[in-house]
């Protein structure tokens, strides 16, 4: 495996600096890749946001049937025990998704961010580029170099 055409599929934007140790690309990889899992952890958050929010919003039409069939006691429960209450100790959602943007997310993408300034010239994905040189066949379609081969 692995390409035999003397055309690289490792761009300049992806090549790993001159004198770059393998150490260090494998720990930027797996510094973006840890960045990747945060980001699906993200969109996860995100999701419970909106879920949650919309579970709120049915409970007004609940609220409204339960009028409607004149079970009085328990709307007026709804009403104050669920509709408008916080899902953690003071907080909504919205509060919930910015505090982690702003706090833990922010960190740890500026962090990832500097560890592969320091460790690969700010480039991204490294280990990948050099894990397709290793691994495509060249010649054979759909095992191209680059997008304009």
């Amino acid at each position: 495996m692995g390409q035999r055409d003397g055309r690289s599929s490792v761009d300049g934007e992806h090549r790993r600096p001159p004198g770059t140790p393998d150490l260090a690309v494998t720990a930027a990889g797996r510094f973006s890749e840890a960045l990747e899992r945060l980001e699906r952890a993200r969109g996860a958050l995100y999701d419970f946001h909106q879920l949650v929010g919309r579970a709120d919003a049915l409970l007004d039409e609940v609220v409204e049937a339960l009028d409607s069939l004149g079970r009085d006691a328990l709307a007026a429960e709804v009403r104050r025990e669920l509709i408008g209450r916080n899902v953690l100790s003071g907080r909504w959602t919205y509060q919930v998704v910015e505090e982690f943007d702003d706090g833990y997310y922010a960190v740890f993408r500026s962090l990832e961010e500097k560890a592969r300034r320091e460790l690969v010239g700010g480039r991204r994905h490294v280990h990948e580029a050099e894990m397709k040189e290793r691994r495509r066949t060249a010649g054979h379609p759909g095992h191209e170099a680059l997008p304009e081969d």
